[in-house]
């Protein structure tokens, strides 16, 4: 494992992206362990992203460093990707701590610690040369392939929200990419909250205050060019912006 957590952070510090991994994770166990070492050296966890390939499916996650979470921004720079994959999303923003326990958290007692909701992108990206050149355990050590968060404004009545009738457009540079409704692979994002506070956290000590987890593309992935304006617009979230040059 400490091959590959040193060759992912080399190739992030140097931008020499790999081939492979040393010594590849060979279960999901090992993949999220490497995924843990490369947050831990990386700096404080504050978000995290979710989701799942159908309603009915395992949840996957990953770490975010708060280096790589933004607030309040439309224009990142190009220099800070490799490649491009633009995904406009839904985000919970925690009150307060779940921390790990014996007794599952409930549905009720996650909705009751989330603070606010947020329309955002996560732009993804690769420590591979080639994006998705590697087998899914590797990708999956490599931060899922994260490369930002851009954290949008809270919405007002979160509550009212309901997900999976949520219409979603996605335009690059004036022309539609995406129409969709409820389009997240992983159904309803509250089973995957609830999933992260009694699974996918524990390991870094659970969902903190403040932390900011965002839960899967609604649009799919949409690869773009430096220089291109990306806008997603939300049915009651309203509308997000994004330029990348």
């Amino acid at each position: 494992m400490t091959d590959a957590v040193e060759a992912l952070i080399e190739a992030r510090e140097t931008r020499n992206w790999l081939a492979a991994l040393p010594n590849p994770p060979a279960d999901k166990a090992q993949a999220y362990a490497i995924q843990d070492e490369v947050a831990r050296r990386l700096g404080p966890v504050t978000a995290w992203k979710v989701g799942a390939p159908a309603p009915d499916a395992e949840p996957f996650r990953a770490p975010i460093n708060a280096a790589t979470v933004f607030e309040g921004i439309d224009r990142l720079p190009a220099s800070l990707f490799q490649v491009i994959g633009v995904e406009a999303e839904i985000a919970y923003r925690f009150a307060r701590d779940l921390p790990p326990r014996d007794e599952p958290w409930t549905r009720e007692e996650v909705l009751d610690a989330v603070a606010s909701v947020h329309p955002a992108w996560e732009v993804v990206d690769t420590r591979f040369a080639g994006f998705g050149s590697q087998d899914p355990l590797s990708h999956m050590a490599d931060q899922f392939n994260h490369g930002v968060l851009v954290v949008g404004p809270a919405i007002a009545d979160w509550r009212k929200l309901d997900p999976l009738a949520e219409s979603v457009t996605l335009e690059v540079d004036g022309e539609t990419k995406v129409e969709t409704v409820g389009g997240n692979s992983a159904g309803d994002p509250v089973r995957l909250l609830v999933w992260m506070a009694n699974v996918g956290a524990r390991s870094l000590d659970g969902i903190h205050a403040g932390d900011v987890i965002t839960t899967g593309s609604c649009t799919g992935t949409v690869f773009v060019e430096p220089g291109s304006r990306s806008v997603a617009r939300y049915g009651t979230m309203g509308t997000l912006e994004l330029t990348v040059d």
